[in-house]
């Protein structure tokens, strides 16, 4: 266990706000390892402050070699499920760093979540919403994505297209070859541009980072 929050990943810094997920993907890297090369993300608790991670984020930034660096919140949970300490810390960025992108991976949940879009409230904070769309159909996500409640594929279809319809840079991603498994990319694709978000595949890493 540890407090890392706040982390380095070929150059870009990556935030990790919380190890609290509403899914429990199959292939999810935490499920194999407890760190990024040898950053432990497992938290020792869900008690920190934006305070917390804003003390870090300077630390961290320090080391960063580039004037222009990226902040993408990603840790072992689901970023959204700490909104208000993710908002917080996106404003104080934005105010004190206009230059720098933020990016926020997602399970695209949040508004399932908290019952209400929360997109518009990030409209000029975030700069990309990265959506894990993980499958071409409903079963598959279920199955591969093992989300906790029964409609969630659906509600990711809705989040990504909430954050088109605000014009904020979106990408539906899919994880593909985990253990030889293949999924249907071009379906993948279609609902993605559909959606009016952009598509990557993200090719499964055995061993992770």
């Amino acid at each position: 266990m540890s407090n890392t929050l706040v982390y380095l990943l070929n150059e870009k810094i990556y935030i990790n706000l919380t190890n609290r997920c509403t899914n429990d993907c199959i292939f999810c890297l935490r499920n194999d390892k407890s760190d990024v090369k040898g950053q432990e993300l497992w938290l020792d608790n869900e008690l920190s402050t934006s305070k917390d991670v804003i003390k870090q984020f300077e630390t961290i930034l320090k080391q960063v070699q580039t004037n222009k660096p990226e902040v993408i919140f990603c840790g072992y949970g689901e970023p959204l499920l700490k909104f208000n300490e993710l908002k917080e810390v996106a404003e104080y960025i934005k105010a004190n760093y206009p230059d720098t992108k933020i990016r926020v991976n997602t399970n695209g949940h949040a508004n399932f979540v908290y019952k209400k879009n929360i997109v518009p409230e990030l409209k000029g904070l975030i700069d990309e919403f990265s959506v894990s769309l993980n499958a071409s159909s409903k079963d598959e996500y279920n199955e591969l994505s093992q989300p906790k409640f029964s409609e969630a594929y659906e509600e990711v279809k809705k989040f990504i297209k909430a954050c088109a319809d605000e014009n904020i840079s979106v990408v539906a991603s899919v994880v593909e070859g985990y253990k030889g498994r293949h999924l249907d990319l071009t379906e993948c694709e279609n609902i993605a541009k559909n959606l009016g978000a952009k598509f990557r595949v993200r090719e499964w890493i055995p061993n992770g980072y």
